[in-house]
């Protein structure tokens, strides 16, 4: 993983566009790196994991569009981090989106089609600091009165306001039959999660307490109209937009996808098949080919100059 500090803390994040080694990213003119110093940019992709998840969510997606894209995964610090941000950072949704949008300014990416899954946060970013955006993409996540969503997200949100309640409920996860009920995370997917992948992504909120206090910071200051504020906000957007739906969700239910899409000016409703919230695990396939789709029919110019 790659690593870059921002305002409140390190983020970690994979850029498909340079290596590992060194830990940091270095400078660079944004769309240049192997396999593209001889040709000219390359467009970028930023995906956005959800609650709990860190960037392995997203690596088939990852696999199927990098010989095609720079695609970046930033892991923002809602439970899937490893890296505990500073102590009174601002953790509420739109303190996120907010380090959300530092990540695109201090990388100076530009022109990106933003993907977001499960949770809301990118669709914060609108009407707010959405300038270096030029395609957004919202993915079976939280939207407008569906937050906190689903059983999932409600148990979340009261284990939250409980002492000790969140790292009790956490636990469960260590199980494999617990994990894959229908009412826990089994139930944002189609198809089993492999249990190394579950304590993958839930691993840093089991054994760190600074990773369950971030994401306890993120659930308390949240506002349960978060969404509905931002819906506003999103009937302006002037550039091409696709909300992506897993056709089987039951977290994130495809009316609220579709009532998403109504608000945008320029947006589009389109389910992908045999999945649910999780799309990247699900059908990667399809979500890629949706991608692809979309971007072909937006074109937008790669642009070098500052934004």
């Amino acid at each position: 993983m790659l690593a870059i500090a921002l305002s409140s803390g390190t983020i970690e994040y994979t850029d498909t566009d340079f290596g590992t080694d060194s830990g940091t990213h270095p400078d660079t003119v944004p769309g240049t790196g192997p396999g593209a110093a001889d040709g000219p940019a390359r467009e970028t992709l930023v995906l956005v994991p959800g609650l709990g998840f860190d960037a392995s969510v997203w690596q088939p997606v990852v696999d199927d569009l990098r010989a095609d894209f720079r695609v970046l995964v930033p892991v923002l610090p809602i439970g899937g981090h490893r890296l505990p941000m500073d102590p009174g950072a601002d953790l509420s949704a739109d303190g996120v989106a907010g380090l959300l949008a530092e990540f695109l300014d201090r990388l100076d990416l530009r022109e990106v089609t933003l993907v977001q899954n499960d949770a809301g946060i990118a669709q914060l970013l609108v009407g707010v600091n959405d300038k270096r955006i030029a395609r957004l993409v919202l993915a079976s996540c939280e939207a407008l009165d569906n937050y906190p969503p689903g059983l999932q997200g409600k148990a979340l949100h009261t284990a939250s306001r409980i002492p000790g309640a969140l790292h009790l409920l956490l636990r469960s996860f260590r199980s494999p039959f617990l994990a894959g009920m229908r009412t826990s995370l089994g139930g944002m997917a189609k198809r089993p999660i492999p249990h190394d992948l579950v304590l993958r992504w839930y691993g840093p909120l089991l054994t760190d307490p600074a990773i369950r206090r971030d994401l306890g910071a993120f659930l308390h200051a949240t506002r349960k109209d978060t969404y509905v504020r931002a819906a506003e906000r999103l009937r302006s957007f002037d550039r091409p937009a696709l909300v992506l739906w897993g056709a089987e969700d039951r977290m994130m239910p495809p009316r609220t996808g579709r009532r998403l899409a109504e608000l945008l000016p320029y947006g589009a409703y389109e389910e992908v098949p045999d999945a649910r919230t999780l799309i990247p695990f699900d059908n990667p396939r399809g979500l890629c080919e949706a991608l692809r789709r979309f971007i072909a029919a937006h074109p937008a110019p790669v642009v070098r100059g500052s934004v």
